[in-house]
């Protein structure tokens, strides 16, 4: 068959006009496949959205009924973490499947799968000063609470809290929440430093199989679902559990060198936590805590065998003030969430939008780098938004099994030992605790605190320092924003030591790395310093810049101003500076450089950074320095490879006419 000319441009005309067509895709479900567990996010606009209903487990239903027949499975509801996000199961597929065929809907904002993580002056209180002797089989460790005093030659990386206890003991007004296991309301060290709190860890979901327990409460062991009751029930596994392959907890424990799945007791980890941030200080009794005045919010999140995200973000929302479908309220909001758990690969889509609600509301997030010895930060600590704190040994140096990466902020203490079990451990984390091994001792007498021999150790207890720090800082000046607690934080860290005979930290790989010297680019600003971070934030003008236009555009002149920018009560401006740090090129000068606007014509597309230092009238200085991108000049209204309607439009009329002016067909 020989092909025209005409037809061909007809066949052109055609496809150019036809709408795309989506290749619809399919999956089998291998054998032996995972119940698909997903985080769904509807859109604003979702006709998903019209299933409402009193009752929110039936709205909840009904949206996944309805998101189900639109991909042809059958979803099984889970429960809300916001507004428009839900939890969906699935049955013969993975997770990831399964998120990737929803994310296609038009429906759909984002499908992530939900997957578990982890739980990674001086004061009177005798423990804080010294908590045993050499010798002893308990108790300890000799050195107290080394982290919280100030540094010297052998403990080089405590943080000094004693001079931020000079500016400010904290307001029992800043909230910090603990995203955790829970924590046992009845230790004595923190009564009444204790919020109600309220518990998202809900109804069993076996994450190996493709059984569902809806009705049963094994990891929660509380014997109900969403609640406001925040209290840790612990979080021990038996052997049993871990071995037992019909057991919901098969394989959550670590092995040995065997492989072997070990017994795991009940961390507490919690009650440890709280008791870093909150624990009653200058009682004449226990421990002391960073936050000393502050309180601390639980949330219960984590349970036997880690937590789910789901869970988790539903969390981070209510801590913050932000509704959960099927949650009270939360009559105290939190200023700040510590976050001592994580997972592993970069942050999803998830997080990044629930950091950048919690963000929205005021308020700051800290989480732990990580405890997988020097590889890359994990999730949560490695999204835009959050805190992300690495573990430090009483030397400065990295400790061997906290992560590092250019997303950490800031680095503190984490605990570690020098010498080797049985000996006492020498420079643990002290916190309070319960001595219950699976289940918890209930009362004064199961309140315990940690030591020389039930050690505390991991970067879950990093991030709680400089969380109750963040604290303090939200005490003396409540309207930082998160961005600037954390500009504050990394302003006024101490610089790293150099150890002789210590490799320094190299950007993270699949290798672990142990102990090392940390860098700027590895284990972030420097070693936390709550003195001075204190004394700045209570000190220093908090220097804002805004642009306008939002968005500039070569050729269009734009103006930096500082209208927004804060000095303490009583004190005025005394002046400005600002300083092209780099003109990437198309900026080569500012006018105004001494004033309170500065601007400027960018002459192509790009970037450039710009610093402004504001002095008040005590002499006091801050600076910010931003980098700000700049559009392109606008595109020309020809050229391109596209093909305008217009020019379609030609193209028909041309292959009509062609039509009309064909030969006629020769009969015969």
């Amino acid at each position: 068959m020989r092909t025209t000319p005409l037809k061909i441009l007809a066949s052109l005309a055609l496809a150019l006009l036809a709408p795309p067509v989506l290749q619809a895709q399919t999956s089998q479900a291998p054998a032996g496949a995972m119940t698909a567990r997903v985080i769904v996010k509807f859109k604003a606009d979702s006709a998903m959205l019209r299933q409402q209903s009193a009752d929110v487990l039936q709205m909840h239903a009904g949206r996944a009924q309805a998101l189900g027949a639109r991909v042809g499975l059958p979803l099984q509801a889970g429960h809300g973490v916001a507004e428009r996000t839900q939890v969906v199961f699935a049955s013969g597929l993975t997770s990831a499947a399964l998120a990737q065929r929803l994310s296609s809907e038009k429906d759909v904002e984002y499908a992530v799968p939900d997957r578990r993580k982890s739980r990674r002056v001086a004061p009177n209180d005798p423990l804080y000063t010294t908590a045993g002797v050499p010798g002893m089989s308990s108790g300890g460790p000799v050195a107290g609470q080394w982290y919280l005093r100030a540094p010297n030659s052998v403990t080089v990386s405590a943080i000094n809290a004693e001079g931020a206890w000079d500016v400010t003991t904290g307001s029992a007004s800043m909230v910090v929440a603990v995203l955790d296991t829970g924590v046992r309301f009845d230790h004595p060290d923190l009564s009444g430093k204790l919020l109600g709190g309220y518990d998202f860890v809900g109804a069993d979901r076996n994450d190996s199989g493709v059984t569902i327990f809806p009705n049963t409460f094994e990891s929660s062991k509380d014997g109900n679902g969403v609640d406001p009751n925040a209290s840790d029930e612990g979080d021990g596994i038996t052997l049993a559990e871990t071995t037992n392959p019909n057991s919901l907890f098969y394989h959550c424990t670590s092995q040995d060198d065997t492989g072997q799945y070990l017994e795991e007791r009940s961390s507490w980890h919690g009650t440890q936590v709280s008791g870093l941030i909150g624990a009653l200080t200058n009682n004449g009794t226990g421990m002391a805590s960073v936050g000393r005045n502050v309180r601390v919010l639980p949330v219960r999140v984590l349970s036997k065998c880690g937590g789910w995200d789901s869970d988790i973000t539903a969390g981070m929302l209510w801590a913050a003030g932000i509704a959960v479908p099927g949650a009270d309220p939360n009559p105290t909001p939190a200023k700040v969430l510590n976050l001592s758990l994580g997972g592993s690969g970069n942050c999803s889509a998830l997080y990044t939008d629930i950091v950048g609600q919690v963000n929205a509301r005021g308020a700051v997030i800290v989480a732990s780098a990580g405890n997988g010895t020097g590889l890359a930060v994990s999730e949560p600590a490695n999204c835009d938004g959050v805190i992300g704190v690495a573990g430090l040994r009483h030397a400065g140096s990295k400790v061997g099994y906290s992560d590092i990466g250019p997303e950490v902020s800031i680095s503190a203490p984490a605990g570690n030992c020098v010498n080797d079990a049985p000996a006492a451990c020498l420079y643990p984390i002290l916190t309070t605790s319960n001595n219950g091994a699976f289940n918890p001792v209930v009362g004064a007498g199961g309140a315990i605190y940690t030591d020389a021999f039930n050690v505390t150790l991991g970067t879950s207890f990093s991030a709680p320092l400089v969380a109750g720090t963040a604290a303090l800082m939200l005490s003396v000046r409540p309207d930082l924003s998160p961005a600037e607690v954390r500009r504050f934080l990394r302003s006024s860290a101490r610089a790293f030591p150099s150890l002789p005979g210590v490799p320094a930290c190299h950007d993270p790989n699949s290798s672990p790395q142990v102990e090392c010297n940390c860098t700027t680019t590895t284990c972030g600003a420097g070693m936390l310093d709550a003195a001075t971070a204190v004394t700045a934030a209570a000190n220093d003008p908090i220097v804002r810049i805004d642009v306008t236009p939002a968005q500039p555009a070569a050729g269009t002149a734009f103006t930096l101003t500082s209208a927004q920018t804060a000095v303490v009560a009583g004190r005025s401006i005394a002046s400005y500076n600002w300083t092209l740090v780099s003109g990437g090129g198309i900026v080569s000068s500012l006018s105004g450089a001494n004033t309170a606007s500065a601007s400027a014509t960018p002459t192509a597309g790009g970037s450039f950074i710009v610093t402004l230092t504001v002095t008040d009238s005590l002499g006091e200085t801050g600076s910010q320095t931003v980098e700000v991108s700049v559009t392109g000049a606008p595109p020309s209204s020809g050229g391109g490879g596209a093909l305008g309607l217009g020019w379609l439009a030609a193209l028909l009329s041309a292959v009509f006419a062609l039509w009309r002016a064909r030969p006629a067909a020769r009969v015969g």
